[in-house]
């Protein structure tokens, strides 16, 4: 598949937001956190810009950006536009949660039970980010069971990064924080590679023997080209990255959206590193995660590229 640079900027921009979100009002609801006016703003701010300019960035994959609205009313079949729905939906209780946390420096009562509900529903829609294309059976590389966990598990790994740098800029550095950071980090870089050796040692069921249902004859190939220039379909859905170059970008997502922010958060945690760790490690953190975006893309393998001459997908 093309890999949509804004797409990859909306579901690493987003998610974090998203992860942001959860561990703001976790925090919050079981006074883990200081409910102090700054963090409130600061958090809660960069939480809204993180998720707004996710979804404003994605509109500009769409032909007609303008029409993205019409997303939204598929809610009861399309997983993408539950994620919308839920995606608005989220902001209600995040907005009055943050409004008692910077005003009345609050969270007990009305704010607990809208802090509960955030958390909730910003799980709920990184799940149904990771369903948007898990549920996609033409795509072999989506369609498995730890997509929708690996985007869960990331968008709260990078929250609690931007949780964790957050705290240490306005010292209130919290130990707990970098601790679950760096287990999230650990978590999320074994459900990403648990999904790699899965996906490179699954059998390609997909061939163009099965489709054309001539297999029993031998193999199959065109006589023809379909077309005699390209079309939308051979460039969104036929993009391909060499194997040598997707092993050495994801051992290059390795370290940066794993292994260099688990060091820079441990090392967070040492006296008067605090906030340069916490930074180095979302800095590293970011880029990886583009990286490791990147390649979901461009490693799916779409079935319709078996009549443009694909073997297997």
């Amino acid at each position: 598949m093309h890999p949509a640079y804004s797409v990859i900027v909306f579901t690493t921009a987003s998610g974090a937001g998203l992860g942001l979100m959860v561990w703001l009002s976790l925090g919050a609801l079981f006074g883990l956190v200081p409910t102090g006016r700054w963090l409130g703003l600061a958090g809660f701010a960069l939480a809204f810009a993180l998720l707004g300019g996710g979804l404003l960035a994605s509109t500009a994959h769409l032909g007609r950006p303008e029409r993205a609205w019409r997303a939204f009313s598929q809610w009861r079949t399309s997983w993408l536009s539950r994620e919308g729905v839920l995606a608005v939906a989220t902001c209600v209780p995040a907005g009055i949660l943050a409004a008692g946390w910077v005003f009345l420096q609050a969270a007990a009562g009305l704010f607990a039970a809208t802090a509960l509900l955030t958390a909730l529903s910003a799980l709920a829609t990184l799940y149904s980010t990771g369903m948007i294309y898990a549920s996609l059976p033409t795509i072999r590389q989506w369609h498995q069971p730890l997509t929708a966990p690996v985007y869960v598990v990331l968008g709260l790994a990078s929250g609690a990064v931007v949780a964790n740098l957050l705290l240490a800029l306005l010292g209130e550095p919290r130990r707990g924080a970098a601790w679950l950071a760096i287990a999230l980090i650990a978590l999320s870089a074994l459900l990403k590679w648990l999904y790699w050796l899965r996906i490179d040692g699954e059998a390609r069921e997909h061939t163009i023997e099965a489709a054309t249902g001539l297999g029993r004859l031998g193999r199959v190939r065109p006589l023809e080209p379909p077309h005699t220039q390209p079309n939308f379909v051979m460039r969104e859905m036929g993009y391909r990255v060499a194997r040598r170059h997707a092993r050495r970008l994801r051992r290059l997502a390795l370290v940066l959206a794993f292994a260099v922010p688990a060091a820079a958060t441990l090392l967070s945690l040492a006296p008067g590193v605090g906030a340069a760790g916490a930074l180095a490690a979302l800095v590293s953190m970011a880029l990886g995660l583009l990286v490791e975006r990147w390649l979901f893309f461009a490693e799916a393998e779409h079935v319709a590229m078996l009549y443009y001459g694909a073997e297997a997908a």
